[in-house]
């Protein structure tokens, strides 16, 4: 597939480059550039998968886009600059053509098992119609100007040369230092919500689910920056916000195929009481209030747990 046709565009710099090695010490701008640019790389692998109707293809490029939008929110402020909006809308849009889908790939594999074949019907009807509206936008001439002005942002943006002394501090100051104030903030803000999480709605709920996936994506990301000894320490705080995240995705898909299958009704009638499951939410809450439980009284990460910044050569 060409990729001045219908294929994706390439990065429009570091195309050849390998990402680098994050640490402690180095620039968020440098830092930033990184790891920015190994989610991209990952949304870019995976299009020509997700066009033919790959669903595996298609989660991993969602989940490497939350990746990428994860960092872009990680280095706010210091990447906040007059384009920003723009590429933020831009991804948004994109992550709203793959969410469709992705929710009807979710739905109907809860409702294939004792389904009558006129729902299974109307359901692959409107999942084919999905995929051929999501494989048209990632064909597009959109797709192709999202893909180039996102790198282009992301390897000389605005940002990147603004001279106002605050401007230059944050894009000099050390990784770790900015990594251990966001993650400690970002930590602090889920775990406050999440003691009222038997109270939330559903909305509320997503939310929480949405600062539990930043929270996880950005140790993700940061895994190069910690000492051997300190693997086992986030490694378990990995293990809880996972185990949280997965209970608030499950919850999430089942709001969201009730949604869809509400919209099916008037075709097939009471469809959405498949998703419809009171012992099953009451278990999904407490699996996750349990992980969230288990967080609170693990040793957050501290300064200490970052690998040393090695030694200069001579």
């Amino acid at each position: 597939m060409s990729s001045t046709a219908t294929g994706p565009a390439k990065p429009a710099a570091g195309r050849n480059a390998r990402p680098g090695r994050l640490s402690p010490g180095m620039a968020c701008d440098t830092a930033f550039r990184i790891i920015a640019r190994r989610h991209l790389a990952a949304v870019l692998a995976q299009h020509d998968g997700t066009c033919r109707g790959d669903p595996d293809a298609l989660h991993q490029i969602r989940i490497a886009l939350t990746h990428l939008r994860t960092a872009i929110r990680f280095f706010s402020p210091m990447v906040d600059d007059a384009l920003r909006p723009k590429v933020w809308a831009e991804l948004k849009w994109l992550n709203s053509q793959l969410g469709m889908v992705r929710d009807l790939d979710v739905a109907i594999e809860r409702v294939v098992a004792g389904a009558e074949l006129a729902e299974l019907h109307h359901w692959d009807e409107r999942r084919d119609e999905s995929h051929r509206l999501l494989a048209r936008a990632l064909r597009s001439a959109r797709y192709r100007r999202l893909v180039e002005q996102t790198s282009s942002w992301i390897e000389g943006g605005p940002w990147s040369t603004r001279r106002s002394k605050e401007a230059i501090r944050l894009r000099r100051g050390p990784l770790a230092d900015h990594a251990m104030a966001q993650l400690t903030d970002w930590e602090r803000t889920l775990l406050k919500k999440a003691r009222k999480l038997r109270k939330l709605d559903v909305e509320k709920r997503h939310k929480l689910r949405i600062l539990n996936k930043r929270l996880t994506y950005s140790i993700e990301s940061l895994e190069d920056l910690f000492a051997d000894k300190s693997l086992k320490k986030q490694k378990a705080i990995l293990k809880q916000l996972r185990r949280a995240q997965k209970s608030l995705g499950q919850l999430n898909d089942d709001a969201r195929g009730q949604m869809l299958a509400t919209s099916l009704n008037e075709a097939v009638p009471k469809t959405a009481t498949r998703f419809l499951d009171p012992k099953r939410e009451r278990k999904l809450l407490r699996t996750a209030a349990t992980a969230y439980r288990k967080l609170e009284k693990a040793k957050p990460l501290r300064p200490c747990d970052l690998s040393p910044d090695p030694e200069p050569e001579h």
